[in-house]
Formats: C-alpha cells, structure tokens, sequence
C-alpha cells in the first residue's frame, strides 16, 4: 500500500526519523554527541527516505508516459539494470542486476522507462521474489505485450554480513508470462543474457 502522506521533502518525517535514528545510536550505547555522530540521525533519515521512495510513485504511469504504437513484433531486451533495495527482514541492502524482455504487441515503451520501473519497486522494503513478480506484472498489464521475461541476480548483505556470512552467494529470481512461458523463446532470453 502507498503511504499517500510520504513526501521526500517532508520535514516532519525528517525530524520523526532524526528522533528513531538518535535513539538506536543511543540504545547502542555510543554517543550521539561524538562529532562522528552529531549528524548522522539526520543524514541517516534522508538516506531511508531516498531509499524507501519508491511508494510515492505510480510505476504503471511511468510506462503510460512513454508508450508508442508500433507494428515492432520481435524480443525487446533491457538487461543489467542496476538496483539497489532493502530487505524487509534485516533492512540491509540487497543489490544485483534486473534482465527484461518483452515482445510488443502493438505498443512499445521509452526504453528509459523500464529501468525506472525498476527502481520504484526497489526503492521499497522488499525482498527479491516479490520485486520480480511486481515488476513483471506491471509491465505485462501497462504494456499487455505477447510476452514478459524478467530475472534479477543479486547479493544480500543479510545473507553476507550476518547469518550465514556467506560472501560469494548470489540469488537468482524469475518470471516469465506470456510467449516466454515457451522454452524456445525462454531460451532465446536466457542466451542472450548470459
């Protein structure tokens, strides 16, 4: 659900963040006074605003803004999108690359947009398997083309850092909805992105 009252800007949310960030420097037992220190709720709570933006914004209309009628009926890939996200259990990072296909069926998008919708379901609380599934749903029902492909590799420092401190571990998520459901064409996405 999208916090209608979210607003980057907001200093309300700001000064609420600074207080949450202040105490659980303090709970950890530092000073929040330290020079190191002295800024940091405030920096901190502008970082997870920037972070979390992402529920401001309508994905959908960032495809509507860039749609084109055209007859272009074969594969479109965007592959080794950047994304940087948040995982809902620890709130520590998670980052890797988002691979997208699709094959128009009439309309075609900026080919800008697709990275941008990547980035809205990122820049939320998420975790891997859902953020694939929105992106690729929100394509398939804005576009409504013959097919989507998305795969998403990425490291989580909760699985680096912490837990099992596995630092070479890397998750991979799929989806696949329309003419991609055929392995030729699933093949044919795979090669070329590998």
């Amino acid at each position: 659900m999208v916090n209608e009252n979210f607003n980057i800007e907001n200093t309300s949310l700001t000064e609420e963040l600074k207080i949450i960030f202040s105490n659980i420097i303090s709970l950890l037992g530092e000073n929040i006074d330290r020079e190191g220190l002295v800024k940091t709720p405030e920096r901190a709570s502008k970082a997870m605003k920037f972070l979390t933006s992402g529920y401001k914004t309508d994905p959908k209309q960032i495809l509507e803004s860039a749609m084109f009628k055209e007859e272009y009926k074969e594969m479109v890939i965007v592959k080794d999108i950047e994304l940087y996200s948040l995982c809902e259990h620890h709130i520590l990072p998670f980052f890797g690359k988002a691979h997208i296909a699709y094959i128009p069926n009439g309309h075609i998008v900026g080919l800008s947009k697709i990275p941008r919708v990547v980035d809205v379901f990122a820049r939320r609380l998420q975790v891997q398997e859902r953020m694939t599934e929105q992106i690729l749903e929100c394509i398939n029902d804005t576009l409504k083309p013959q097919g989507v492909a998305v795969v998403i590799e990425a490291s989580h420092m909760c699985m680096m850092m912490r837990g099992v401190q596995k630092q070479n571990s890397t998750t991979t998520t799929s989806g696949f909805r329309g003419s991609f459901k055929e392995t030729d064409t699933r093949n044919e996405f795979l090669k070329l992105i590998t």
